[in-house]
């Protein structure tokens, strides 16, 4: 069953006092199955971003610890930030991850709200997803009139609170109000500018905010307001959709940025919102000095920056993931005010299981532990792990192929059969662990208690199952290896022809990869007691093998005819 998790996000209204931050974010992981991934402060919004992750039950539960303890350390009524804010926990959103959808986290959010208004005596309004009305889906309508208006916003009619009292009581005072959502990912994200001009900042983020300014007849900053026939101002729309966006001066930094929440990284990514606005910084006079990354980021919107950089450039694309993170960084600038960690910054780095991998080792130590009395790595690793190494040569022909000097017009072409040669890389990457860890669930089924004829039928069912695993996993070596091949043919025909032995050595050890993988598959294959799918499995085998001794052959006959 596929796990279900979900995201929560609370915004607290301290960003000064580590003692206090820290004693507040700690309480998370006292809920067994939650996972704090980042804690992020800032001294002049006087605000941090909290992260962490689980199960729905186990968060919500986290969350309602969080917010208590908010409510108890930091004091509304001396709060004094740059950031809008109206509570001691000020949002609270719940954004669904895998295995979960919007609907059900919906009904978490509600859970939860009702939970935090009936036990602790906070009043608060769901917004995005959840909210209860049209209107209230707006964060910034539900937030407006910040704390300070709290005392007629929760008496008025129109916004009487979804949970909690509708009165400016001792206990609100204290606390203020909260807003609870179910939304999706949501990258809060800041550009720097090489000026201290608030209003010079705000000018462009309504050039690209999809609310945009409000239209203006003559003096499009003080001129008076254009009213539609319902006497509503008029608005001139921003460039990008699914974009919210105001200017502000950080003191902290000695400078003015536009600080963004990009509501939907699908409609418009943190890379296109950096690109239009260093456009449009640059037509009115400014420029921009890099951005800055509000909590965690998935990998994928930093890959995604990788590529649309390196295509403005006219490079390969089929680079590794880690230089691609490195490329993003860069590029937009993520560490020009401080230090940017992906290990540290990344959803999926921070969720990665930290048990080591065979693929982490150090060449030499990869080969020592191989040469160890361990049984594992075996030979199904280590064909794997050639085939790896083979199509990497392949890779390497084409990103040099894609940047000759005078080979230009060509680069996308090779830049695609990189992408291919990366793809067949991780991939052989992850099954020389896979093998192992085939190797392991037999194992593991071995030593099952049989001192019974039940106990004894689970062992027989799981080794058989084991068993067949541990023989598809080699298969899945051969059919990556074999199908990589077409990477080595294509590059000796077409590629750099300075590195045409490259190319033939990656197709050697594709061929021993599949050979080996081939070793692995007959001698697994033997246990297995259903005889039909083992003769399935061994078929397959049999034809990739034959294939790929051909093919080996044949490229090998062409490269030796063009020496």
């Amino acid at each position: 069953m596929k796990t279900r998790l979900i995201e929560c996000v609370p915004n607290i209204s301290e960003g000064r006092d580590e003692k206090v931050i820290n004693e507040i974010s700690s309480v998370v992981e006292t809920i067994d199955g939650v996972k704090l991934l980042d804690v992020d402060p800032g001294k002049a919004t006087n605000r941090t971003v909290i992260t962490f992750v689980g199960e729905p039950q186990p968060v919500i539960d986290a969350a309602f610890l969080l917010i208590k303890k908010a409510a108890e350390l930091i004091d509304m009524s001396k709060h004094h930030g740059e950031h809008p804010r109206f509570g001691a926990t000020d949002v609270c959103p719940l954004v669904p991850v895998s295995g979960i959808t919007m609907e059900e986290t919906v009904k978490y959010a509600h859970k939860l709200g009702k939970r935090v208004g009936d036990e602790l005596g906070i009043p608060g309004y769901f917004y995005e997803n959840a909210a209860t009305e049209e209107k209230r889906r707006n964060l910034a309508n539900c937030r407006k009139g910040e704390y300070e208006g709290l005392p007629k916003k929760l008496i008025d009619k129109e916004w009487k609170p979804d949970f909690g009292p509708a009165d400016f009581n001792d206990i609100v005072k204290h606390t203020g109000a909260i807003a609870i959502s179910a939304r999706d990912f949501l990258v809060a994200y800041n550009i720097n500018l090489n000026s201290t001009s608030t209003r010079r900042a705000n000018a462009i983020a309504f050039d690209i905010r999809e609310a945009g300014r409000i239209k203006r007849e003559g003096n499009p900053a003080t001129g008076k307001k254009v009213l539609d026939a319902k006497g509503q101002p008029v608005r001139i729309p921003g460039k990008l959709k699914a974009v919210k966006g105001i200017g502000w001066y950080i003191e902290e930094y000695g400078i003015a940025q536009i600080s963004y929440n990009l509501t939907n990284i699908n409609i418009t990514p943190m890379h296109i919102a950096f690109d239009e606005t260093v456009k449009s910084a640059t037509s009115r006079g400014l420029r921009v000095t890099g951005s800055e990354l509000v909590g965690l980021i998935p990998k994928k919107a930093m890959l995604d920056a990788a590529d649309f950089f390196l295509q403005k450039q006219e490079r390969s694309l089929g680079i590794s993931e880690e230089e691609k993170i490195k490329i993003a960084i860069k590029s937009l600038g993520l560490d020009d005010l401080k230090p940017f960690n992906p290990r540290e910054r990344i959803i999926e780095y921070l969720l990665e299981d930290k048990v080591p991998k065979l693929i982490d080792f150090t060449v030499k130590g990869f080969a020592d532990e191989t040469a160890s009395e361990s049984m594992a790595p075996g030979g199904g690793s280590i064909a794997a792990y050639v085939g790896a190494l083979g199509v990497s040569l392949g890779t390497m022909v084409a990103n040099l192929s894609a940047h000759k000097a005078g080979w230009d017009e060509q680069w996308a072409y090779y830049s695609d059969w990189a992408v291919k040669g990366q793809a067949y890389k991780d991939k052989l990457l992850f099954l020389v662990d896979e093998d192992t860890n085939a190797f392991n669930k037999i194992i593991d089924a071995v030593r099952m208690p049989k001192g019974s004829e039940e106990a004894k039928k689970l062992r027989a069912e799981a080794l058989e199952t084991a068993t067949i695993y541990a023989t598809e996993i080699p298969l899945q070596v051969m059919e990556t290896a074999f199908n990589a091949m077409e990477v080595m043919e294509e590059m000796a025909e077409k590629g750099l022809q300075n590195s045409l032995s490259d190319a033939g050595v990656g197709m050697l050890c594709a061929r021993t990869a599949v050979a080996g993988a081939y070793f692995n598959v007959k001698i697994n294959a033997k246990d297995i007691k259903d005889t039909n799918k083992a003769h399935e499995i061994l078929d397959k085998a049999d034809s990739l093998y034959q294939k790929a001794l051909l093919r080996e052959t044949d490229l090998t006959r062409k490269i030796l005819a063009k020496f």
